[in-house]
């Protein structure tokens, strides 16, 4: 029942976006009416090609070459939204001119239309461009531990992030040389059933002190129970609201499940349950998915806390829409207690295969 409301909501929003989209801005525009027609085309096809990519991140039937075009069109839908509330601003702010005579007007608006779609080809061009970079190694400066760390997070394996993406990303992991491997939510995107083959091959991760996960708010959208079935037959441990100790390290290693199981009732976050048993003399690393976690810590102080979840805005501007549910978006920060929190910024995706001023990267904190 939730699934489908998802999906008439998120229609209706497509639809009206599109069908605005037309009537404010392409409908207005002063060119031949045959241009017209192949913009109007355009916005169908896009429309259509959202529509195909939502059905398509539930099958592997579709050819990638086909789904990555179907990726963009979300993308591009972006940029119709953006395009549109600066256009609506514009008009606003035209409204409170004097009168001029039409030719002024015309020129005007035909270079505001002009300046709007050069500007809109570029933003999507760049997205596009940064999102097919590889992932970057951030290598972080930590300086309050005695061993290395590399984290992931938002791999979101399904669609695009295929096994060749995770095959290349393990190797760029194991050339790190890691002590011991994070992974904060949001692995997987997908029914499970269709991706075991790109899942598995974390299961080469070499990591000396092992490899941690806990669920992000995605895997709550695909069975949960299923996905941890399956993930608690490799070498990953999956952490739910537990905790482990390393004595060699004299680390604790504390997981939390994701806030959204709130929502649904299932899986719910329980950080008394996680640090029960905890070695007070060790420090700690607390595992959890979203920043905002740092709300629930109650008197709990861990050394560094590693989420994702935010994919570093992936996309600006919408960082700053994401800072307005997050206390951070991406990086390293001081918590008012001295100890510290790392949002990493994603190594895959979702949505669009886009990024601005956001760059996937694997973390790898020394």
């Amino acid at each position: 029942m939730k699934t489908s409301l998802f999906f008439f909501t998120f229609f209706f929003f497509l639809f009206s976006l599109h069908g605005l989209f037309y009537l404010r801005v392409i409908k207005k525009l002063l060119v031949p009416a045959r241009v017209k027609k192949i913009f109007k085309l355009f916005l169908g096809i896009n429309f259509l090609f959202n529509l195909l990519y939502m059905g398509g991140r539930y099958t592997d039937a579709i050819p990638n070459g086909l789904y990555y075009l179907f990726s963009i069109s979300i993308g591009i839908t972006f940029v119709l939204l953006l395009y549109l509330i600066v256009h609506e601003v514009i008009y606003l702010l035209g409204k409170t001119v004097k009168k001029m005579d039409r030719s002024k007007r015309d020129f005007i608006k035909k270079s505001t239309d002009g300046m709007l779609l050069a500007l809109s080809t570029g933003y999507l061009s760049a997205g596009a461009y940064e999102g097919s970079k590889e992932p970057a190694i951030n290598i972080i400066d930590f300086k309050h531990f005695d061993f290395s760390i590399v984290q992931i997070s938002d791999l979101h394996i399904g669609g695009l992030i295929d096994q060749s993406f995770v095959k290349a990303s393990v190797e760029k992991i194991n050339a790190l040389e890691p002590d011991v491997v994070f992974i904060t939510g949001d692995l997987i995107d997908t029914n499970i059933d269709q991706i075991k083959d790109a899942v598995m091959e974390l299961d080469r991760i070499a990591s000396k002190h092992g490899i941690y996960y806990v669920l992000g708010n995605h895997e709550y959208f695909h069975n949960p129970l299923k996905i941890i079935d399956f993930m608690q037959k490799t070498q990953i441990k999956v952490l739910l609201n537990e905790n482990v100790i390393i004595d060699a390290l004299k680390l604790n290693i504390v997981g939390v499940t994701d806030l959204f199981g709130y929502r649904v009732g299932l899986l719910v976050p329980d950080i008394d349950k996680a640090f029960k048993g905890y070695n007070e003399n060790y420090q700690t690393i607390l595992l959890a998915h979203q920043p905002k976690f740092i709300e629930q810590l109650k008197n709990y102080a861990p050394d560094l806390i590693l989420s994702g979840h935010t994919h570093g805005g992936q996309i600006w501007p919408f960082n700053y829409l994401v800072g307005l549910q997050q206390p951070y978006v991406k990086g390293l920060h001081t918590l008012p207690k001295g100890n510290h929190i790392y949002i990493n910024s994603g190594i895959g995706f979702w949505g669009p295969p886009m990024r601005l001023n956001s760059q996937a990267e694997i973390t790898y904190i020394i």
